[in-house]
């Protein structure tokens, strides 16, 4: 009986070492956890993002205004009979 019981104890004290302190316990166990944490936070900010661009492609599919603002803005380009001014903010400690 005695010989059972730290059989028993014997095995009871490897399981709790295995449990807390080996590389695939507890302690995996945690950082898989904040990695899945991290990784919605990153699927979030991701979804986010695909819908900005989906409504960006659906205005650009529906309309020309979105084309001519992105025409305007990023090429530089005005209507005949228009002129551009482009306004330079001097800083603050240049004045």
């Amino acid at each position: 009986m005695k010989t059972v019981l730290i059989v028993l104890t014997f095995i009871f004290v490897m399981l709790q070492y295995r449990l807390w302190l080996s590389h695939d316990g507890l302690p995996a166990l945690l950082r898989l956890h904040h990695t899945v944490e991290k990784q919605r936070i990153d699927n979030s900010k991701l979804e986010e993002r695909n819908q900005v661009l989906a409504a960006e492609v659906a205005d650009l599919k529906s309309g020309l205004d979105a084309l001519e603002e992105r025409a305007r803005s990023e090429l530089g380009m005005v209507k005949p009979e228009e002129t551009f001014f482009h306004i330079i903010d001097i800083p603050d400690d240049e004045q």
